[in-house]
């Protein structure tokens, strides 16, 4: 650099980094604007933010302290956030990109500056060419060290099969003597944070399974706002998972409008929890309720929360069975008409003796439900008042897990 330049350069470089605080929003907030795969949740966007203003940082130091090209790496936070590009299946196109744009944007701001501050002209010339020079070969360099980041990422992501990562699943889920660093090594992915896991299935058979996975995959990020991690555990079924440092609110209603364009797609939603031991329970839940709604062979959206009692029991069914013949006796029967006083017993108990609001729920008349009511006593033996916890409990259950069986 030429010594008449110096000074110029480093006092653009010093009104730069004064201003940093304003000015590395602006060019993350135009990432996010400009680039659809920068509309990140809110761990990976910290991320993001940390890659641009550390690259910032390198930048302005190379133009103050005289650094050598030959000397610049890509900084740990960039490096990170390209890993993450790859695990998510994000174009390295899209974040060379960023970079362009960030380039582009950084020397209109040298741009500015140096009109403001109004040198001779032949000075600012040299001034704005010696700036460009160097951060264009300070992109070039990282961009070189990034490609090869992400390639790397991406090749040992790709190598873990779906086989392999639904098999490192199980192990996370079944070894109780795993500590969090080794599991969050095996799934690749941070398990510090909230944790919420979904299993997606279309029944055997369906035409192209594929397609309708995608689309159910592509509804949970919708329904999220976040990218989902997904395992392939066979055609018919994935593993989703969110991952995120913040407890994931789920659009339920946008996730259930989804559902119903995609009649051949199901959902089982577990509750979000926090840690390994969230991860853990998260995935069993979704299972649980998974079993729950192939058990009333229902379709749509299942959430844990919703059949949490009759999920304990799936692995128990012949036993509940049993124990709900003996508190309901004759509303057991498999006929339909059992099934419809069974029904509007469960509805009479939810509304609190209520027949009027009994009637609205199941869209029958008030008599009506009187007369269902009196009839299933009469099969009870005894007043609905009575051992009403039981009869609560054993009608759930028969509703959840498609009870009695043959």
């Amino acid at each position: 650099m030429a010594p008449d330049n110096d000074p110029l350069v480093r006092t653009v470089a010093g009104r730069i980094k004064a201003d940093l605080d304003r000015l590395a929003p602006t060019m993350t907030s135009m990432f996010t604007e400009v680039i659809p795969e920068f509309r990140h949740d809110d761990e990976v966007r910290r991320l993001m933010v940390a890659s641009t203003e550390s690259n910032l940082a390198a930048i302005l130091d190379m133009l103050t302290l005289a650094i050598g090209i030959d000397d610049v790496t890509v900084p740990p936070a960039a490096a990170e956030y390209a890993r993450r590009f790859a695990q998510h299946d994000l174009s390295l196109e899209a974040l060379l990109r960023a970079y362009r744009l960030g380039e582009h944007m950084f020397v209109q701001w040298t741009m500015t500056l140096l009109t403001e501050l109004n040198p001779p002209t032949d000075i600012a010339l040299a001034a704005a060419a010696r700036i460009a020079d160097i951060v264009n070969s300070y992109i070039d360099q990282v961009i070189e060290g990034l490609i090869d980041i992400y390639e790397s990422e991406r090749r040992r992501w790709d190598a873990r099969t779906d086989a392999a990562r639904a098999a490192q699943v199980r192990a996370v889920l079944d070894a109780d003597d795993l500590d969090l660093a080794s599991a969050e090594q095996m799934l690749g992915v941070s398990l510090r944070g909230w944790q919420q896991f979904a299993v997606l299935w279309t029944p055997p058979g369906t035409r192209d399974p594929g397609a309708i996975l995608r689309a159910g995959i592509a509804l949970m990020a919708a329904a999220t706002g976040k990218t989902p991690m997904t395992v392939e555990v066979d055609d018919y079924s994935r593993w989703v998972w969110i991952s995120s440092a913040g407890k994931p609110v789920l659009d339920t209603d946008g996730l259930v409008r989804g559902l119903r364009a995609q009649p051949k797609l199901s959902v089982a939603l577990g509750d979000p929890a926090t840690g390994l031991d969230g991860f853990r329970q998260t995935c069993r839940d979704a299972q649980r309720a998974r079993t729950v709604a192939l058990a009333t062979r229902t379709h749509g959206l299942t959430g844990y929360a919703d059949v949490a009692l009759s999920a304990l029991f799936t692995d128990r069914v012949p036993e509940v069975q049993e124990w709900a013949s003996r508190v309901l006796g004759g509303l057991m029967g498999k006929d339909e008409t059992a099934a419809r006083l069974r029904d509007t017993v469960r509805a009479f108990l939810d509304a609190r003796g209520s027949y009027t609001d009994a009637a609205a729920r199941l869209h029958v008349h008030k008599n009506t439900v009187h007369y269902r009511v009196r009839k299933a006593e009469e099969l009870l033996g005894h007043p609905l008042t009575e051992r009403r916890l039981d009869l609560e409990v054993a009608l759930r259950a028969c509703a959840q897990l498609g009870l009695p069986k043959s």
